[in-house]
């Protein structure tokens, strides 16, 4: 089945651009198109995308609160949000984190490169180096620590001390692959513990764990890998 995307920008040659793009695979359909936040949420409702390519900066909604509304609807538990922006160390690419948003992309992202992260984050997957998103974490979680804007996460007491260290392994960066082989289990065992992770925490990817390991203090900026010394 084809890939359902939903394209929100409120510049209609941006749109054209990626329409011309995505609409040029034979996997991807192109469903909507929004110029402004409102329209990608009631689009986003009644076409149930699987990716929603969503622009920060739009008129009568932005792209945080649009994906915010997306992200929270439960109809909508299987799209992913792809927010777009010209500065990776952005702090509205920060907050569209923290409302959901899946991953974010540079305008500008040469064809083959956003075509890969539909397909990548429409699997389900990590669309960005987990290096890359602990990076623009770290700058604004560190920089604002102490700020009441950055909200206090709280780890459910019923996460246990193997999860409490897959969580920490996944906000240093290391993929399942990684996170086996230094735990010396199966792939597939570490998955499974990513699993329950991700339902204990209500997070809906990987993204959102590094972002709640991050605002839990489970990892500190400014450390070594961000881990904090264990107990």
């Amino acid at each position: 089945m084809a890939i359902r995307v939903l394209l929100a920008d409120d510049h209609s040659l941006v749109r054209a651009g990626y329409r011309m793009i995505l609409g040029g695979e034979n996997d991807i359909e192109v469903v909507g198109e929004a110029a402004d936040g409102q329209r990608a949420v009631d689009l986003a409702a009644l076409e149930a995308p699987d990716v929603v390519l969503m622009d920060i900066r739009m008129p009568q909604m932005d792209g945080i609160e649009a994906t915010r509304r997306i992200t929270t609807n439960p109809r909508l538990n299987a799209t992913r949000v792809i927010v777009l922006t010209t500065f990776d160390l952005d702090d509205y690419v920060f907050a569209a984190l923290r409302a959901g948003a899946s991953a974010f992309l540079l305008k500008g992202v040469e064809p083959v490169e956003l075509v890969q992260a539909v397909h990548t984050v429409a699997e389900g997957e990590a669309l960005l180096d987990p290096r890359a998103t602990r990076r623009l974490i770290e700058a604004f979680v560190g920089a604002s620590r102490e700020a009441p804007t950055v909200a206090s996460t709280r780890l459910p007491a019923d996460l246990t001390a193997r999860e409490t260290e897959i969580l920490r392994l996944v906000a240093a960066g290391l993929t399942n692959t990684e996170i086996a082989e230094h735990l010396v289990v199966s792939p597939l065992t570490a998955k499974s513990h990513l699993s329950r992770i991700l339902t204990k925490l209500g997070a809906r990817d990987r993204t959102q764990l590094v972002v709640m390991a991050y605002e839990s203090g489970l990892v500190v900026p400014g450390r070594p890998g961000g881990l904090p010394p264990q107990d």
